[in-house]
């Protein structure tokens, strides 16, 4: 593609990245196959091919975003499955970015969506506030419709996403150092971030019991990747976020050392993989977000490297593996959880359209609840044709997601294998015996 970018916008490093980006796309429209929005609404302009034309013709000119470029922009997931496609190595994943970013800095939105975006952004990498609100949510969840009814539909969503009740795990609040059972064989780092301590403190419970029990030391520390706030766009609170994580880890790394920094929620084990781009410009800590996104592994990487010791009997369970997005196109994690699983006996079965998002992707399923309810409804729809046990996912934004839209368990995928290795049975599934092909029996008292 054939870009015109002045030698004085080149100057700058985004938009010379973006440049880059744009002149490896070839146009060949591959990507538009195994595009989630393409696929559901038909629009070019809802492809990666159609936005890249948009964000092309909004950063060349050097003008504020229109409202029409905004809209199909917004509906982009960054889910990436265009990445996976693209035979051209298109970097989308950066070009959306810095797309996301200019939008911020240069279009006014309505009041109502400013007004959702800013709560969100204020509100989720906060665990104390979001952790009242999630209270809050839970007696409100039976008014979701109303909400809906008046128009407040990001409102309805939140609502209507809300967990029913609150995780029986104990919070590791602040995280902590947890010391391996038995000889230390490795120390690593765990991000425990920020929703899923609050919404389901059992997936880092669960790696932390998996990882001490085969003599792994765990330095544990809880706080926001920047995730959330990067996705709305907020570059510099995110670069901020950003900071603080490097700081925190390269400590670590320079005092008693770490093997690894491990993410459970695959959706910020992607941001923090690419702190080393994010930080490049920055003279203070680029080469420390280099060293931490390279010691940066998935749950499901570094678990792989282990030998694991599987001590329960789970033959039979038909476990549906959903594959998300930011595993699988992003960091192109495909193999490693499916493994995992089937190594401690369960069942594993892929689900059918794997590539496509479930319709979570951060606050998408919150700020485009239309179309993050048809893409839930057919990644549920897929999901029980393989008449799972339970469904297995190793990011929390999924997890909510789907479990919103089934009766069929849902949990993380450490979960099973701290379950298969000696833990406890996760909650979802704790008093049940869960048997084959979709059947649940009382377990004997």
């Amino acid at each position: 593609m054939q870009t015109s970018f002045t030698l004085a916008q080149l100057a700058d490093p985004d938009t010379a990245e973006a440049d880059r980006i744009l002149r490896t796309c070839v146009h060949c429209g591959f990507c538009t196959a195994t595009c989630p929005t393409y696929v559901e609404l038909g629009d070019e302009l809802d492809s990666p091919r159609g936005r890249i034309y948009l964000i092309k013709g909004m950063l060349e000119a050097g003008r504020p975003a229109t409202s029409d470029v905004v809209k199909h922009i917004d509906r982009c997931l960054s889910c990436l499955s265009c990445m996976t496609t693209c035979p051209s190595g298109v970097h989308y994943m950066h070009l959306v970015d810095h797309a996301r970013a200019h939008i911020e800095s240069t279009y006014s939105r309505p009041p109502m969506e400013r007004l959702w975006r800013s709560l969100l952004a204020r509100l989720l990498p906060d665990n104390r506030a979001f952790r009242q609100a999630l209270s809050a949510a839970r007696l409100a969840k039976p008014l979701a419709g109303l909400f809906c009814a008046l128009g407040l539909r990001p409102l309805a969503a939140m609502l209507q996403m809300a967990p029913p009740r609150q995780s029986s795990a104990a919070p590791r609040q602040g995280g902590g150092c947890f010391r391996p059972r038995g000889a230390r064989k490795g120390r690593v780092g765990l991000l425990l971030g920020c929703v899923s301590p609050v919404i389901a403190p059992s997936i880092n419970a669960a790696a932390i019991n998996v990882l001490t029990r085969h003599g792994i030391e765990v330095v544990a520390r809880e706080g926001c990747c920047g995730a959330l706030v990067h996705h709305l766009g907020r570059a510099e609170a995110a670069r901020e976020a950003a900071r603080a994580q490097v700081d925190a880890w390269t400590a670590e790394i320079e005092g008693e050392g770490l093997d690894a920094v491990l993410v459970t929620a695959s959706g910020c084990g992607t941001l923090v993989k690419d702190y080393g781009f994010m930080l490049r410009t920055d003279s203070a800590h680029a080469k420390n977000a280099a060293r931490v996104s390279r010691l940066t592994k998935d749950i499901s990487e570094y678990l792989a490297g282990l030998t694991l010791l599987p001590v329960a009997d789970h033959n039979g369970v038909v476990v549906a593996y959903h594959s998300a997005c930011s595993l699988q196109h992003a960091q192109k994690i495909c193999r490693a959880p499916k493994d995992l699983l089937s190594k401690m006996g369960f069942v594993v079965k892929d689900v059918p359209e794997a590539h496509l998002c479930c319709g979570s992707a951060g606050t998408y399923n919150i700020l485009q609840p239309e179309l993050a309810r048809r893409l839930r409804k057919r990644k549920v729809a897929n999901i029980e044709m393989v008449k799972p046990d339970v469904i297995a996912a190793g990011n929390i934004g999924c997890m909510t997601q789907i479990a919103a839209g089934t009766a069929i368990p849902v949990v993380h995928s450490v979960e099973l294998i701290d379950w298969a290795t000696g833990g406890a049975a996760p909650q979802e599934l704790a008093g049940k015996q869960v048997a084959a092909a979709g059947r649940e029996t009382a377990a004997p008292t």
